[in-house]
């Protein structure tokens, strides 16, 4: 995560230059100050990612800038800088939020090892952020039939522990929703919940995405980075998609989740954690394993207790809530459905699951001209049943071989 505009607070006009210099060296914009006074107004002008200040100032302590920019930049790194150095006034500036105390003089080199610190400090606290935020806004699972009432409450009962939960089912049907739904009912609510798509990570930075790595590991690795069992500390980490993941790493993923400690690649150190894994497929695991594209021992350690999401196809009670439940959300309460368009989501067979519900009634919300939403919006081009279709297949079949 880049750092992209820096505050340097500083009396000495050498110093501040020289720092100023090496900042913008680092493609990072600066603003300078020379006092407190002069700092707190640029802090409430500009959104800081980076603060360096010293801890003496003319019209007093630095001390009291940190205040101000953990308040109006919570994402933003501190770092206090002083000639004049001592225990007591360390440990007040990292109590205030400072995430290092420089001693000055300092060289150009530990500035910038200051500043990789801070990029990964940055990029961590960004994505925790952002996954807060998402599971907040995580959508509830509608009930309005026995076994997603039944999910439900299994949900409830498994999210009190922290058991290893495998979430099971079609493309669509929700299983990141109910994995939010565990974290948010668990005791680590509010500390990390860190999802890791093993479908979408290229096999070559898998590793080094799971587990991190040192500085100078593998060409392009210039700085140490932590890796996502890190950054689930204390936390969950969700898997998805995790029978995509090729088998070169499925040993090393089993390990860690066996003893939760491994070594960031190109390191020698081992790191210990703890988290609470869940894992989701859409793929048939028991499948996967016959066809040798996944570890059974690897199935075993992540399937301790299993929750299936069955497709929409089988639990019409839940269409129509749903549907309701999307269009005021996407309307804001101003679109209604007729009793034809009702009729018609009931007799789709719905191959995308809820996903494909949302997508349907989001676009018709966006579409529509009228307060009444139609068939026609819903489905602008007639839906093929695939059953009907799976029949003229097996006919056209028939005919070919007579």
């Amino acid at each position: 995560m880049p750092i992209e505009k820096a505050l340097v607070v500083e009396d000495e006009k050498l110093t501040r230059e020289f720092i100023s210099a090496a900042l913008k060296k680092l493609k990072i914009e600066v603003y300078t100050a020379d006092t407190i006074e002069k700092g707190q107004k640029l802090l409430k002008k500009h959104p800081f990612d980076l603060l360096l200040a010293d801890l003496h100032l003319p019209d007093g302590l630095g001390l009291e800038l940190l205040t101000t920019f953990k308040e109006s930049h919570p994402d933003g790194i501190s770092v206090i800088m002083t000639g004049h150095g001592s225990t007591e006034s360390a440990v007040e500036a990292m109590r205030l939020g400072a995430f290092h105390y420089l001693q000055k003089p300092f060289s150009i080199d530990a500035l910038e090892v200051i500043l990789d610190k801070a990029k990964e400090r940055l990029k961590l606290q960004r994505e925790r952020n952002f996954y807060e935020q998402e599971l907040n806004q995580a959508p509830r699972l509608v009930a309005h039939g026995q076994k997603m009432e039944q999910l439900i409450q299994e949900i409830e009962q498994v999210a009190k522990t922290d058991a290893t939960v495998f979430i099971h089912g079609e493309t669509g049907t929700g299983k990141e929703v109910v994995a939010k739904m565990i974290h948010a009912q668990s005791q680590r609510k509010g500390l990390p919940f860190i999802k890791t798509n093993c479908a979408a990570i290229p096999e070559t930075l898998l590793e080094s995405e799971f587990f991190g790595h040192e500085k100078g590991a593998f060409t392009g690795a210039l700085q140490k980075r932590i890796g996502r069992f890190e950054m689930a500390n204390k936390g969950t980490l969700l898997l998805d998609e995790v029978t995509e993941m090729p088998l070169s790493l499925q040993a090393k993923l089993l390990r860690a989740l066996e003893e939760r400690e491994f070594e960031r690649v190109g390191g020698n150190t081992t790191v210990h954690v703890d988290v609470r894994i869940l894992s989701t497929s859409n793929r048939d695991p028991k499948k996967a394993i016959e066809q040798g594209r996944f570890r059974e021992d690897l199935f075993y350690r992540l399937h301790v207790i299993p929750l299936f999401l069955p497709p929409l196809r089988e639990r019409k009670e839940e269409i129509l809530p749903l549907a309701h439940l999307f269009l005021d959300n996407f309307s804001q309460g101003r679109l209604k459905l007729s009793k034809e368009a009702e009729q018609s989501l009931l007799g789709y067979r719905w191959p995308g699951n809820v996903r494909e519900l949302k997508n349907i009634i989001e676009r018709a919300s966006v579409l529509a001209k009228s307060d009444i939403v139609s068939p026609a919006l819903l489905f602008p081009h007639p839906a093929v049943d695939l059953d009907i279709l799976e029949d003229l297949l097996e006919l056209q079949e028939s005919s070919d071989n007579d």
